[in-house]
């Protein structure tokens, strides 16, 4: 089944409560996508690029007319030290949230944590000297 005709064939909301594990093409990378592995019911992302597709307004609801490819952003930790990728709509911008799987691409993950520490807003040779402006001598 096509991910993108299920909001068509099922009840509003019925991805709430139901798991949703056919297995789908990943519009990024070309790879088939299973649901073995993932540790959860709802995939909702490729495990090997990250990479999802804007689906639901609401998680679950399908509701989405957007269909764009949903970039990894960022990612970001809960208070239970659960890792959450933030995903950017190529189409309309929009943002969400989704847990990361068992399976997801670890080199990946750790590449979206390091994505602010390998290009920070300022220039990184002249950080002794902006520190040295803001707090004295820098010691």
């Amino acid at each position: 089944m096509n991910r993108e005709n299920k909001r068509k064939l099922f009840a509003k909301g019925y991805y709430k409560n139901h798991a949703c594990n056919e297995p789908f093409i990943c519009k990024n990378c070309g790879r088939l996508v299973v649901e073995t592995g993932a540790g959860t019911n709802h995939r909702n992302h490729c495990p090997y690029c990250l990479t999802s597709q804007h689906l639901d307004d609401e998680p679950g609801d399908r509701n989405s007319d957007c269909g764009g490819a949903m970039e990894p952003v960022a990612v970001w930790i809960k208070k239970n030290g659960e890792w959450c990728i933030i995903h950017r709509c190529k189409i309309c911008g929009v943002l969400h949230s989704n847990r990361i799987a068992a399976d997801d691409n670890p080199v990946k993950l750790i590449s979206l944590a390091m994505k602010p520490i390998s290009s920070p807003p300022f220039p990184l040779d002249r950080i002794e000297e902006i520190t040295d402006l803001i707090c004295g001598d820098g010691e």
